[in-house]
């Protein structure tokens, strides 16, 4: 009876122990997976760059942490809060509009096929009554300033996780090969020598490929996309620049951004730059999807289209707009090791009378 109580004992103070460090770290969960991702992705980069300075780990791992905030982490920084001004932007035009009365259509909203007509009526008759358009606009405020003051909560949260993360990803580089050495000790009690390790090599390699192949097209399309808003005069170009990395990760994105661009251009008179605009997007934006994509993505297992949606807007409802750098690599990492189970020999299962004959 006392062994009982001394084992009952010992095994509450482990679960007291796991759960106050799960309620330490779970604020900084984001932040040490964004990390973890990062650090597995650009791990060749960083034992090549400690390698030139003679093994210096810890200067390796400074220079890293420094190309990843100035890469990385400041560039999205940015381009979240360009989307969280012309959010705001947007709600104080919504405001003046209810201040200056309605607004007549453009001219070109009745060339939209199919649906040009239907909506350039509606939008005179809205105007016509002065009224129901200022209902309307008003109807619209509340929503659209509980959007933005959202948007702005997720980019605050979202910035300061990625302060964390900067901070961990330093010990990453500099101690990665002690913290391997940890997982995979840890991999060997639960699975085995020969397991645990595939397990950890799998899980690298997959972390890698998906980043490379996912992320870095969407980083090179919207970089490519900035500068062509940018040389077209397009306004907001920082923030359609964001939008086309997120439009990335789908098939057939990146155009619905590029091409209303092209089409607000001309709807301008500026028919010089809407061509520009059409050929950047074509052989500049879009050959980007159909060159380097492939490339980067035969370096490693493709991820079906299904789980990188999940995976970015599950990421971003879970982690923030963090979440979408974390999300995908976790649901391919864990894919991989589904399949990976799934493909290992193991006994059949033995058929009972109640199954039926052709039942394996």
């Amino acid at each position: 009876m006392r062994q009982q109580l001394h084992h009952y004992a010992q095994v509450a103070a482990v679960v007291v122990v796991v759960v106050g460090c799960w309620a330490v770290l779970r604020p900084f969960v984001p932040a040490i997976l964004f990390a973890a991702v990062a650090g597995l992705a650009s791990w060749p980069l960083n034992l090549r760059l400690r390698r030139s300075l003679r093994g210096q780990a810890g200067a390796a791992a400074l220079v890293m942490t420094t190309l990843l905030v100035v890469l990385v982490i400041g560039p999205v920084t940015a381009l979240g809060f360009t989307l969280a001004d012309d959010l705001a932007g947007g709600v104080d035009r919504l405001r003046h509009l209810l201040d200056d009365g309605p607004v007549m259509p453009p001219a070109w909203l009745r060339d939209i096929p199919l649906v040009g007509g239907l909506l350039d009526d509606y939008w005179h008759r809205m105007a016509a009554s002065r009224e129901e358009f200022v209902g309307l606009l008003r109807s619209l405020m509340d929503p659209a300033r509980t959007v933005a003051v959202a948007v702005g909560k997720a980019l605050a949260a979202s910035l300061l996780q990625l302060t964390f993360a900067a901070f961990v990803v330093f010990f990453f580089y500099r101690d990665g090969e002690h913290m391997v050495q940890v997982a995979r000790r840890i991999l060997h009690k639960l699975a085995g020598h020969g397991l645990g390790d595939e397990l950890l090599a799998t899980t690298a390699s997959t972390v890698t490929g998906v980043v490379n192949g996912i992320f870095g097209t969407a980083l090179a399309q919207a970089a490519v996309a900035t500068i062509g808003f940018f040389i077209a005069g397009v306004p907001g170009a920082l923030a359609l620049g964001a939008l086309t990395f997120l439009f990335s990760l789908v098939p057939v994105g990146p155009p619905v951004i590029w091409g209303g661009a092209t089409v607000w251009l001309f709807s301008q008179g500026q028919v010089g730059w809407g061509v520009f605009m059409l050929l950047w997007g074509l052989f500049g934006i879009s050959s980007i999807d159909n060159i380097v994509k492939p490339y980067l993505i035969s370096r490693s297992a493709a991820l079906p289209l299904l789980l990188i949606v999940l995976g970015v807007f599950g990421g971003i409802v879970a982690f923030g707009f963090i979440g979408i750098f974390i999300g995908p690599p976790m649901l391919a990492v864990g894919l991989t090791l589904v399949q990976l189970w799934a493909a290992r020999p193991g006994p059949l299962p033995t058929r009972t009378g109640d199954e039926p004959p052709g039942a394996a």
